[in-house]
């Protein structure tokens, strides 16, 4: 059955996989982001959503599902971090999101049977150098996440997905050469990095009625870097 989906940001990496397994899939997408002209190809209406300053949203009368994916990637050793730094990364992951998710409530709560899809970071469960700030964002987004699904169950399901290093636009400085893709790949268990369709398509079945009895859980997407080692 054909579901109307929101989803903010997304113009590259796995929001745009994720828009174009949906639309495959025969949903209808209404789109937010800072860049609207990016899915003139996609034939897709936007509205202006910008994270760091968020205004508000008008949305149809029922959303049936809404992915959050705006995010940043501020990697420094912790006593280089300013106050700007933590700043920044709260509001894009974090503010953004409750912007976002307060605007689309009362469609969210019409569906009746609505999922909320949030993006963390495999840094929150797996400690990693440099990682504070975006890890403390990233941290709050899943307590949020599992406080939201307490308090909107049984209407509104919402979860989380933790992916490990991924080929995105968002990562391209870690991954932008063969010798840095090698090396990150050799971190996991599987010997590979994350592709925007493997978080896309854990994105599009937790938009799915196949989840339906799935709540306040976070999916580490990581080639089992949190959890395996086979070395």
């Amino acid at each position: 059955m054909s579901k109307h989906i929101a989803i903010i940001g997304g113009t590259s990496g796995i929001g745009r996989a994720t828009i174009t397994q949906l639309l495959a899939a025969g949903h209808q997408v209404h789109a937010a982001c800072r860049s609207p002209e990016k899915f003139a190809d996609l034939g897709i209406v936007a509205q202006v959503f910008d994270a760091a300053a968020p205004t508000p949203l008008i949305w149809p009368e029922r959303i049936d599902g809404l992915v959050y994916f705006p995010g940043t990637i501020i990697l420094k050793p912790f006593h280089r971090l300013t106050a700007e730094d933590f700043q920044r990364d709260l509001q894009v992951n974090l503010l953004g999101a409750i912007a976002a998710l307060q605007s689309a409530l009362p469609a969210l709560k019409a569906s009746g049977n609505a999922s909320v899809v949030l993006f963390s970071t495999v840094a929150v469960a797996q400690g990693m150098p440099m990682h504070a700030s975006i890890s403390a964002a990233k941290g709050a987004v899943e307590g949020l996440a599992k406080s939201l699904a307490a308090e909107w169950a049984p209407l509104i399901r919402v979860n989380v997905i933790a992916p490990s290093l991924t080929d995105t636009p968002l990562a391209s400085a870690l991954l932008n050469s063969d010798l840095k893709k090698e090396a990150a790949a050799k971190r996991h268990s599987l010997q590979q990095i994350g592709q925007p369709e493997d978080m896309a398509a854990a994105v599009v079945h937790l938009l799915s009625d196949s989840s339906r009895f799935m709540t306040g859980q976070v999916l580490r997407i990581d080639g089992g870097l949190s959890s395996v080692r086979t070395f």
